[in-house]
């Protein structure tokens, strides 16, 4: 298999927080979305990616190269959105434009004009006199007209607006549709995370819980009604247990334990995925 970005192994501390043992694969072609609580890790573990921050130890391969060494040719097939860009920015976004696109063999200059239109953005004034959503909105642009093979974005929905949001998913399964093109985006947005997402990646507390497709793990988390006290032990895959109901992400093997216990449901559900992800960073 394919693939865009690799982690063996990688530990990473940085003042009281760390990120141990990280074994990550992200396929080519592939939308991964990275979730986790505040501090989880997500931000730092982007970084590394493109070594922005070092490791402290283990490998991390971008498109098959190693991203520590002399050769930084890598550099030029991977975009990166920052969750915080530079506060202090001189130029307007044509003088931005015009700086970036010469660095990028692959930029994209009608897509550039296209996302520039569909936000509305004012090119001729200061990137610091636009308001927050605006600054998102060019750094997006900038980002995306790069056409890079694979895209990084940090929070990349913070501080647009519910149209704008609306824009840039479509933008981006438009972008995902030419050859070998991967998106790995850090987000709390349940909404972005069910549009575009393939893969899910769950951090807690600096290491990986697990990497999920999507489709299956929503087919994996059921929710069963019961009419009867639930006075049973606890059923396989048993994840919360409510009022009349209780929740597994084995719904067969929960189901075979209830019918040989003669246990009998009254309905079940599969969970929505927000509920899902609230089970998961519980945990």
């Amino acid at each position: 298999m394919d693939y865009a970005v690799t982690m063996s192994n990688v530990h990473k501390k940085v003042d009281e927080f760390q990120l141990e043992s990280i074994d990550l694969k992200i396929e080519k072609g592939t939308i991964s979305a990275l979730i986790g609580k505040n501090g989880s890790g997500k931000s730092t573990l982007l970084k590394m990616v493109i070594n922005l921050m070092k490791t402290d130890s283990g490998d991390i391969r971008l498109l098959g190269q190693f991203v520590l060494g002399d050769d930084e040719s890598w550099k030029m097939h991977v975009a990166y959105l920052p969750q915080k860009p530079p506060m202090i920015v001189p130029f307007t976004g044509y003088e931005m434009k015009n700086l970036i696109s010469q660095w990028y063999p692959t930029w994209d200059e009608p897509l550039f004009r296209k996302i520039v239109s569909l936000f509305g953005i004012d090119l001729s004034r200061k990137y610091s006199k636009l308001s927050p959503g605006a600054q998102q909105q060019l750094n997006l642009a900038l980002v995306i007209a790069r056409n890079a093979q694979v895209l990084i974005l940090d929070e990349p929905t913070a501080h647009l607006d519910i149209p704008s949001k609306q824009i840039l998913n479509d933008l981006l399964v438009e972008w995902m549709e030419k050859e070998d093109r991967t998106i790995i985006l850090a987000t709390h947005q349940v909404e972005e995370i069910r549009k575009l997402a393939d893969y899910l990646v769950v951090l807690k507390d600096g290491r990986i819980f697990g990497q999920f497709e999507k489709e299956e793990l929503i087919e994996m988390y059921k929710r069963y009604w019961f009419s009867q006290p639930l006075d049973f032990p606890a059923v396989p895959g048993e994840q919360e247990r409510g009022e009349g109901s209780l929740t597994t992400n084995l719904p067969n093997e929960a189901e075979e334990y209830l019918r040989n216990e003669n246990i009998d449901w009254t309905n079940v559900q599969t969970l929505e995925l927000n509920e899902i992800l609230a089970i998961l960073l519980a945990k």
